[in-house]
């Protein structure tokens, strides 16, 4: 198993996204710690998921836009395993957001989405370095998103936000690379989560555009996570790779 005997966190681990890296992750070994801010019972079930595999996983709430649940997060993490090998930076918000102009965006919300998907995701990498920093490695996998290639209509705050994260995770690549640690996002398109479908009719969606001709699984993305999260992509740091079947190319 790729990453036996490593301990990996999860941030948004409930369900969705999360939830499918959690379990990817403890098949090949890793411990897991699934975190999110709310959803407790789903997470709960994530982890529960996670033992039935025969793996090792815990649960923490945190808020990661919380310099302090950050923290705590991670001494958790600490307290529990020993060590964190693997940050994976999922939480954003996304479920139920509204598409509507950019100038109708009420900017409460459009704090809210970048204090979770951007600084959240630069507070939980501040929380791990010092640890891996002593170990000598370490690696983290950001979530971008499908649309900073292509935009979204009446999505500003939330493209905005996913350009963040290709921008953090290039500028952290150059400070991490002294210490081993490797920085890299994966970019979904849509895919088929609880959240996706409180945006829209899923089966509506036009597949006909992506060259797989079907519409993306939070499965579909687990094999590059888990490829960015092990010794195979210890070279690779600063990168995007973008999953969403061919449906945009770069």
């Amino acid at each position: 198993m790729r990453l036996s005997g490593k301990v990996a966190i999860v941030t948004g681990g409930a369900k969705g996204l999360g939830r499918a890296f959690c379990l990817g992750l403890a098949r090949e070994g890793a411990k897991v710690v699934a975190v999110t801010r709310k959803d407790m019972d789903n997470l709960d079930q994530t982890v529960k998921m996670v033992r039935s595999l025969g793996g090792e996983a815990e649960m923490v709430r945190a808020d990661v836009s919380s310099e302090a649940d950050a923290k705590n997060m991670v001494q958790a993490t600490i307290e529990r395993f020993g060590r964190v090998d693997v940050l994976i930076n999922n939480a954003a918000v996304y479920d139920g957001i509204k598409r509507k102009p950019f100038f109708e965006i009420d900017l409460a919300e459009w704090d809210l989405v970048m204090n979770v998907n951007v600084k959240g995701a630069f507070i939980a990498t501040r929380a791990v370095f010092p640890y891996m920093k002593e170990q000598g490695y370490g690696k983290i996998v950001n979530l971008a998103s499908e649309v900073f290639f292509t935009g979204s209509n009446g999505f500003a705050h939330y493209v905005a936000s996913k350009g963040g994260i290709i921008g953090l995770t290039r500028a952290l690549a150059v400070e991490l690379g002294p210490h081993q640690i490797c920085i890299n996002c994966i970019a979904p398109g849509f895919t088929d989560t609880e959240a996706s479908r409180g945006l829209a009719d899923v089966s509506r969606y036009d597949v006909s555009k992506t060259p797989l001709h079907r519409l993306e699984r939070p499965e579909d993305l687990v094999g590059a996570a888990l490829f960015l999260a092990s010794a195979e992509s210890d070279f690779i740091t600063g990168q995007t790779l973008l999953i969403d079947g061919g449906r945009a190319m770069h």
